[in-house]
C-alpha cells in the first residue's frame, strides 16, 4: 500500500538531526514540522525572513500577517526572530541551512530537479527554490511518484533526464515517495531503492519508474 501524505512528511522528518536548521518547501514538505522526533531540536526557517517557526495556528487563532513563504499562516515561538528577506537569503546562500525539504515536478537520476514550473502553465514565480538548491547543504525531496493528468493517464517523476526547465543541476540528495525512498545513483542514470512502502513490491516501482531502478543490498526484498 502506497504512503499517504503525512506518512511522506513523516519518514522525511528523519532526515532531521538535533540542531539543524531546516527549509520546509510548500505542499507535503510542511507537515514535516508535525513529525519531528521528540528530543529533536530544530529551527524552521523561511526565506520571507523568519526563524524558529512555530506550529500552524487552530482555527480561529490566525494572525494574517504572521505567514510562512507559502502565505500559510503559522505562529511564533519565544525563541523565533524576525529579519528582512535580504538576510534570509544570505542566511541560504552563505551555506547556512543544514537541510532543505521541497517537492518536485522532476527528479532525474543524476539528481537534477525540475519543480518550478511547467512551460505554458500559469507561473507565480521561482520563489527561493534556486538559492535553496544551489545554497543549502542537503536537498531532500518529498513528492508523489507519478503525476496524473486530466485523462488520468500517469507521467513518472522519477526520469533519467528532466524534460521540464531545471532549478538546480546534480542537487538532489535523496527521495521520499508515496512508494518509498529512493537515491539518485548520478554516474549510473538509475535510482537505488532504499525502501519500499508497505506492501508494495520492486515491480510495483518499476512499473511507475521513467528510468532504471536499482535495490540496494539493505533492502531485504526479491527483485
Amino acid at each position: 500500500m502506497a504512503w499517504t501524505r503525512d506518512q511522506m512528511a513523516a519518514r522525511a522528518a528523519k532526515e532531521l538531526q538535533d540542531g539543524f536548521y531546516v527549509n520546509l518547501g510548500i505542499g507535503i514538505p510542511t507537515l514535516v514540522a508535525n513529525h519531528i522526533a521528540p528530543g529533536i531540536s530544530v529551527q524552521l526557517q523561511s526565506e520571507n525572513g523568519m526563524l524558529g517557526m512555530g506550529p500552524f495556528p487552530f482555527e480561529g487563532d490566525e494572525d494574517g500577517d504572521l505567514i510562512n513563504a507559502g502565505k500559510q499562516t503559522i505562529t511564533a515561538l519565544p525563541t523565533t526572530s524576525f529579519f528582512s528577506s535580504a538576510d534570509s537569503f544570505a542566511m541560504i546562500r552563505g551555506g547556512h541551512i543544514d537541510i532543505s525539504i521541497l517537492g518536485a515536478m522532476e527528479v532525474a537520476a543524476n539528481g537534477d530537479l525540475a519543480n518550478w514550473m511547467i512551460p505554458g502553465k500559469m507561473v507565480k514565480g521561482m520563489g527561493g527554490a534556486m538559492d535553496l538548491v544551489a545554497g543549502v547543504k542537503r536537498v531532500v525531496v518529498v513528492m508523489e511518484h507519478v503525476a496524473k493528468d486530466k485523462t488520468g493517464s500517469i507521467q513518472p517523476k522519477l526520469v533519467p533526464h528532466c524534460s521540464l526547465p531545471l532549478t538546480g543541476k546534480g542537487v538532489v540528495g535523496l527521495v521520499i515517495t508515496d512508494l518509498g525512498v529512493f537515491k539518485p545513483l548520478r554516474d549510473a542514470a538509475a535510482f537505488e531503492v532504499l525502501e519500499l512502502a508497505d506492501a508494495l513490491t520492486i515491480e510495483d516501482v518499476r512499473a511507475t519508474t521513467g528510468t532504471e531502478i536499482v535495490v540496494s543490498s539493505r533492502l531485504a526484498v526479491s527483485a
